[in-house]
């Protein structure tokens, strides 16, 4: 199987990282509860600190879609994007590995 990885670049609302920070912990943990799902991050931009990144391996596209084509992905994601100016997903496929 390929190795995938779903991916998101967000902007938070002034005076929203923390409430964003609260609401993508709790859309994750169900996230994680998915088949195929792994270790989901979040990491923020140094020197822009309104701009955050996600990013999660998965087993493969097939578990990814179907987690994404829940309705409740639809609900809680709603409720992670009440805090974001602008969300642009992404997903990708590794292709290389250096060790």
């Amino acid at each position: 199987m390929t190795e995938t990885y779903t991916n998101g670049m967000w902007r938070v609302k002034p005076g929203h990282e923390d409430d964003f920070i609260a609401a993508w912990k709790e859309f994750v943990s169900w996230a994680a509860e998915q088949p195929g799902s792994r270790t989901f991050r979040l990491v923020r931009d140094l020197e822009d600190p309104a701009r955050f990144m996600s990013f999660a391996p998965w087993e493969s596209f097939e578990t990814q879609r179907a987690w994404k084509e829940t309705e409740e992905f639809a609900t809680r994601m709603r409720r992670v994007r009440e805090h974001v100016e602008s969300f642009e997903p992404s997903t990708f496929m590794l292709v290389a590995t250096v060790s």
